[in-house]
């Protein structure tokens, strides 16, 4: 095991299929045609035990190992999807709603996971406002969130689970959502479990946190300047509603001195500094350098920067677009060049590039399939082989520029 040279595979991940082509027949027979070989299989397209039957999840679990035998492709990992996404679910605020995500979601994942000698990952947790408005109750939800993951970590390996890991987001609601909360939930997660636990990049889920930078003097200050002449301002991010509930009462008070009063914010604010962001957590590349080592998993969507739509790698997109193969390759190398770290987990071996773009309900299935053609296109250009060294990868990078430098033909987008 070479841990400077990992092994880089292109896969795709089935949520494209979902409510379309839903059996694993189908889905594998249209991810093989676009020259992918190894899959992601969303828990929304028809296999998440929280809505699924037992009976139904063998026969599934069967169809998945025949049809995979009989076309020769492959599920390296499963992973959550849209159905858990968008509850409170493994940090609800009823501790028999978190029991439930954990031991009848999270553990049988796991199970099915390992019977397949695939990898697992998933998103399903979110902190309530009320959480987050409160220092002490904050510290309490990660604490159980940290624990309920360590013993999902140790389950994991005691069920043969490839690797498991958390996917990063970009929200405050939503941990970890900055570079050095992922480091803290990885290494107290490893710490606890003594077993890997692994975090999920996606080059699109670092659209949203440079809207949750903390405001220095002078910003708050033409903020109340605005407001006090009728102004609307939008975006405006304070942390604590203590923070907002000062500035908006001043308003009516202008006897209030305002440098105390902004003073008095900063102090509100200081006192949450789990709200608040800095702007390297906006650069996907940033995020790469730092922890594709310790990223199995990596989403690849195309996006301009502004949202995280988990769109495709095609021409027009390309051009408005900031995500590009080669620089997230140069990235991931340089997270294999850092120097280890004892207190993370093992890096990986293997690297799972995951194309993750959605399709939408009124999309035509055609125009669906060929988008994703043209995405397979684009990262085949630079993953030609999967398994292939990332070194072997790099110098082939490098061969494409220097041939692009002498010719002038090469075209990256």
């Amino acid at each position: 095991m070479n841990l400077l040279n990992p092994k880089i595979y292109l896969a795709m991940d089935n949520c494209f299929a979902s409510k379309r082509w839903t059996r694993p027949n189908e889905w594998m027979d249209v991810i093989k045609k676009l020259g992918i070989y190894y899959i992601e299989a969303s828990a929304d397209n028809e296999c998440d035990p929280l809505y699924t039957c037992k009976d139904y999840l063998n026969e599934w679990m069967e169809e998945v190992k025949k049809c995979s035998a009989q076309k020769g492709v492959k599920i390296v990992n499963f992973y959550s999807g849209h159905g858990s996404y968008t509850t409170l679910g493994l940090s609800h605020t009823d501790l028999r709603v978190r029991d439930r995500f954990l031991n009848d979601w999270l553990k049988p994942m796991a199970k099915m996971a390992g019977s397949l000698g695939c990898g697992l990952g998933f998103y399903c947790h979110a902190f309530n406002d009320s959480v987050l408005q409160n220092v002490e109750e904050y510290k309490r939800a990660e604490e159980d969130l940290y624990e309920r993951l360590s013993e999902l970590s140790v389950y994991s390996w005691e069920n043969d689970v490839a690797t498991i890991g958390i996917e990063q987001m970009y929200t405050p609601h939503q941990i970890p959502w900055t570079i050095k909360g992922t480091e803290k939930l990885l290494k107290e997660v490893y710490k606890k479990s003594k077993k890997p636990f692994y975090i999920t990049i996606d080059t699109g889920h670092q659209t949203g946190q440079r809207k949750f930078m903390k405001p220095g003097y002078g910003q708050i200050k033409e903020v109340l300047r605005k407001l006090k002449q009728g102004e609307k301002v939008e975006n405006l991010w304070l942390g604590p509603k203590k923070a907002y509930e000062m500035l908006f009462d001043a308003l009516s008070r202008p006897e209030l001195h305002e440098n105390k009063l902004i003073e008095n914010i900063g102090y509100q604010m200081k006192k949450y500094p789990y709200l608040f962001s800095e702007y390297e957590d906006g650069d996907p590349y940033i995020w790469l350098e730092k922890f594709a080592c310790y990223s199995p998993i990596i989403h690849l969507q195309q996006t301009s920067g502004e949202s995280s739509a988990h769109l495709p790698f095609t021409k027009s997109l390309n051009r408005d677009g900031i995500i590009f193969a080669e620089k997230i390759l140069k990235a991931i190398n340089v997270s294999y060049q850092n120097n280890i770290d004892v207190t993370m987990p093992p890096r990986c071996d293997k690297i799972y590039l995951t194309l993750e773009i959605f399709s939408g309900t009124a999309d035509i299935n055609y125009h669906i399939i060929d988008r994703l053609r043209e995405s397979v296109e684009y990262w085949r250009r630079y993953i030609p082989e999967d398994g292939t060294d990332l070194q072997q990868l790099i110098r082939n990078i490098c061969d494409y520029e220097r041939k692009d430098e002498i010719y002038g033909y090469y075209n990256t987008t």
